[in-house]
């Protein structure tokens, strides 16, 4: 398997830090400029899409998973469509941070920084509890409204009159993680690529006026998590994203658009840079709970162990990582302004992976977390670009 992409004059290499461009250059800035293209009363075309788009009444946006923009020239001899794409039509944006697929599919549907709605994590813990939420497997507790209280992009489209359909695979219907990212729209559940793309373009085509489709594709993360990027079955879920692609492009209205984006990168870790929490006496002490994910650790310590924790934390991880306070992490602008309510969902002392390496918690956590082989979460340019395509009917 390859590592990322080298460095390309102009651009950060793949292991640089890259910091999140909110307000115009991030994920999160997609929905509203669409629905300005669209015409809904208040939205900013934070990005500029209108003079592309100038006539546009239907936009589908479809988020590939595990997409980065670093990793199309591994994926270009199987997805040449992709590749063709981003060559001409492309170009980079962050997502926001972590850079994993939870905080990022809300900050699409709300357009919202992960600081304002929540989702601060792939895990985080339950303020005044010790259990930890797996935000994959949320299923309703806590209250999604309550828990990411931003109101979504399709709500506000809707209540302006725009047809908006979301469209995903099946099991994801009603679950904590759908209905705080994609509250407001008619959800359409779809199995496999054809499936995605018949329902994307029947749903485009089906509305008389403004209409706004959603399409999420999780496959090229996965493989990518199980067996690496630019490993034999990623490079197959490639070419199943470049079909995807030619179905929607060539099935586009002529008054019609395509946005293409992602929610984060990845990278391949190599098992000699992987530091175990559950096997380290020195990086357990004074932590109660471990959560986030291997590249992005939330420490949440007992009371007045912070400085200790830091200090055993920097001493064993070194250049690893970038060991941190979470008033430090905050001010750093990763997330955005934090409000009081969600500032404790980030631990007490916040560990990021620098280069390749993570933190596993090979007992604290499910077994198959700590044995990917690839893994996203942290600020590097390999991990936080992702692609912006934009596609005419």
């Amino acid at each position: 398997m390859t590592g990322p992409s080298p460095a390309v004059a102009g651009r950060p290499g793949p292991l640089d830090p890259v910091a999140p461009r909110y307000g115009g250059g991030s994920l999160a800035d997609v929905l509203p400029s669409a629905l300005a293209v669209l015409g809904v009363p208040g939205a900013v075309d934070l990005l500029g899409l209108g003079p592309r788009l100038a006539g546009v009444r239907r936009i589908a946006v479809l988020l590939v998973d595990g997409l980065g923009w670093y990793q199309i020239p591994t994926a270009a001899r199987y997805a040449p469509t992709l590749a063709g794409l981003a060559a001409t039509v492309g170009a980079p944006l962050t997502a926001g941070f972590p850079s994993t697929t939870p905080t990022n599919l809300v900050s699409l549907g709300t357009g919202a920084a992960s600081g304002a709605h929540g989702v601060l994590g792939f895990k985080v813990r339950v303020p005044d509890t010790d259990r930890v939420l797996s935000h994959i497997e949320w299923a309703g507790d806590p209250d999604p409204l309550t828990w990411q209280p931003v109101p979504t992009q399709y709500e506000r489209a809707c209540a302006a009159g725009v047809a908006v359909t979301v469209v995903s695979r099946p099991e994801y219907g009603g679950s904590g993680l759908t209905l705080a990212a994609n509250r407001g729209g008619d959800y359409r559940g779809a199995s496999d690529v054809d499936a995605l793309a018949r329902q994307m373009l029947t749903a485009l085509a089906a509305g008389a006026g403004p209409t706004l489709v959603s399409g999420y594709h999780p496959d090229l993360d996965r493989h990518g998590h199980l067996t690496g990027v630019d490993s034999a079955p990623w490079r197959l879920a490639a070419a199943d994203v470049d079909r995807l692609l030619v179905r929607l492009v060539d099935g586009l209205p002529r008054d019609a658009a395509l946005l293409v984006t992602a929610d984060h990168g990845q990278l391949n870790v190599p098992p000699g840079r992987r530091v175990d929490f559950d096997t380290d006496a020195r990086l357990r002490a004074g932590v109660q709970v471990i959560a986030g994910e291997p590249r992005v650790r939330y420490l949440h310590v007992e009371p007045g162990a912070v400085a200790d924790v830091l200090a055993a934390w920097s001493a064993v991880l070194g250049d690893a990582a970038r060991v941190t306070t979470r008033d430090e992490a905050v001010a750093t602008g990763w997330f955005g302004p934090v409000p009081e309510e969600h500032l404790r969902r980030i631990g007490d002392v916040v560990v990021v992976c620098r280069d390749t390496y993570a933190v596993v918690a090979t007992r604290s956590e499910k077994p198959m977390e700590s044995r990917l082989v690839a893994y996203h979460g942290a600020d590097t340019a390999a991990e936080m670009t992702i692609p912006l395509l934009v596609v005419r009917g």
